[in-house]
């Protein structure tokens, strides 16, 4: 196993947006490739982002209205199959159990940094 990591500066970090965002429309990806959702998420003055999430295998779309989750802003906007994805949503992955979304232990505002 290949333990070793890039390095990555304090300065690079810092300029990730990782924010967080509220699902406030979650709907079966039919045209993607492989099972997805499409997912809205409300980043309070940041605005409501698009993005498409592999997460069929532990989610239904009805449980996921209103689960505050954690995505990147910053990146630049990427086509998936019809639509636009907006942000990137992060998940632990493991082939094993599925694709588990990052998110808080107490709701905080919309938009809020990660750091």
């Amino acid at each position: 196993m290949n333990t070793s990591i890039y390095s990555l500066t304090w300065s690079d970090f810092q300029n990730v947006e990782m924010r967080v965002g509220t699902i406030i429309k979650a709907e079966t990806f039919k045209e993607a490739r492989n099972p997805a959702l499409k997912l809205e998420i409300d980043f309070g003055e940041y605005g409501i982002k698009r993005s498409s999430a592999q997460i069929t295998e532990l989610y239904k779309t009805e449980e996921l209205l209103g689960k505050q989750v954690i995505a990147v802003l910053n990146f630049p906007p990427k086509q998936i199959a019809t639509m636009m994805s907006e942000c990137l949503v992060l998940a632990g992955v493991d082939s094993e159990i599925g694709t588990s979304l990052l998110s808080l232990d107490h709701n905080v505002k919309n938009g809020t940094r990660i750091s």
